[in-house]
């Protein structure tokens, strides 16, 4: 298969998944494990998956702008963004500190690893419908003025979850942030807020790491695969913000634990 038809699959996997409770990364592992055919090399693919996440964050800023721009000409909506702004900071701490102490760890051990991939989707399947089940109000916390320090630092020891591939960052954030009693839809944008600073930390930590050392078709393999991602996850983002309005994360469990079961079976048969 042709490597840039590879990527635009890989970018639309990623662009569909990066925010939803299922695992972009994990999604993108499995798939490159059956269609990549080993034609990427570890290093160029281990960065590649880090590095497309960009275009979907990319589309979080710019469908989210409006509630996200520090330019606003009123006073005290302006002090409100800034507080928004302070907890997603507070919540990115945990997974900055944690992710620069493992991150060669978790790269030897975790990356590519498709038992892991598929253990982790099941497990945190359970996770979510279990909690789902017992669910029962729309959250306490269903504004970010509402929203404590104190809970913005819990979510994102959350979030450090996600560097186990297969777990689901929007997942791990989404899992903890309804156990502190947020509203879904606080939740599922507060999950959508915290990749921004993480993405782009984790691409600037994984770029510096590698050098910059790319090919001009590994350049070109990433920026069309980060094209696909942006314009897809940008899609998703709208469909999503409608689904959560009216149904719970059920569904979504359910689609790991079967993905999981799936992926396991063809591991042994």
């Amino acid at each position: 298969m042709n490597l840039f038809l590879i990527v635009i699959i890989l970018g639309i996997v990623e662009g569909m998944t990066e925010f939803l409770p299922v695992s972009s990364t994990g999604h993108m592992i499995l798939v490159e494990k059956f269609i990549g055919d080993g034609r990427f090399s570890p290093k160029f693919m281990e960065s590649f998956l880090i590095i497309v996440q960009l275009g979907a964050i990319l589309a979080v800023v710019i469908y989210f702008w409006d509630t996200l721009t520090p330019f606003v000409k009123n006073k005290k909506e302006l002090i409100s963004r800034i507080r928004l702004w302070t907890k997603v900071i507070v919540g990115v701490l945990p997974a900055a500190i944690i992710g620069l102490l493992l991150d060669d760890y978790i790269s030897e051990y975790f990356m590519g690893n498709v038992f892991v991939v598929a253990t982790t989707l099941i497990f945190f399947g359970v996770i979510l419908i279990v909690i789902e089940k017992y669910y029962k109000t729309a959250g306490k916390i269903d504004s970010f003025g509402k929203l404590s320090y104190k809970f913005a630092f819990i979510i994102g020891f959350f979030q450090c979850l996600a560097m186990i591939p297969g777990t689901s960052r929007s997942g791990a954030t989404i899992i903890g942030s309804l156990l502190l009693g947020l509203s879904r839809g606080l939740a599922t944008e507060f999950s959508f807020f915290l990749a921004i600073p993480t993405m782009f930390g984790a691409t600037l930590l994984k770029l510096v790491k590698n050098g910059m050392n790319y090919t001009t078709t590994e350049w070109q393999l990433i920026g069309v695969g980060t094209l696909v991602s942006f314009v897809v996850a940008y899609l998703v983002i709208k469909w999503f913000m409608g689904y959560i309005k009216k149904r719970d994360f059920v569904f979504f469990g359910v689609y790991r634990i079967i993905l999981g079961i799936l992926v396991l079976i063809f591991l042994f048969i």
